[in-house]
């Protein structure tokens, strides 16, 4: 579970990878499935920074990764 919201925050603010918003998305929504509370705060601020096609395409990716 900790693993998922760090890389959501790598990702988020491109510690040790490459910036990217949508990859930080699905990562904080997985943690959120797995009753991470924290999450919602760095959720909510990629909200206000991506589209809502960013938003659909990290839901997307996040539901492919849980289906594996």
């Amino acid at each position: 579970m900790y693993e998922r919201f760090d890389l959501a925050a790598m990702y988020k603010t491109g510690y040790g990878v490459h910036q990217d918003y949508v990859q930080a998305y699905m990562w904080y929504n997985l943690s959120a499935t797995q009753g991470w509370g924290a999450v919602s705060i760095g959720r909510t601020q990629l909200e206000r920074a991506t589209s809502p096609t960013q938003i659909a395409k990290a839901q997307k990716l996040a539901r492919e990764w849980k289906s594996r």
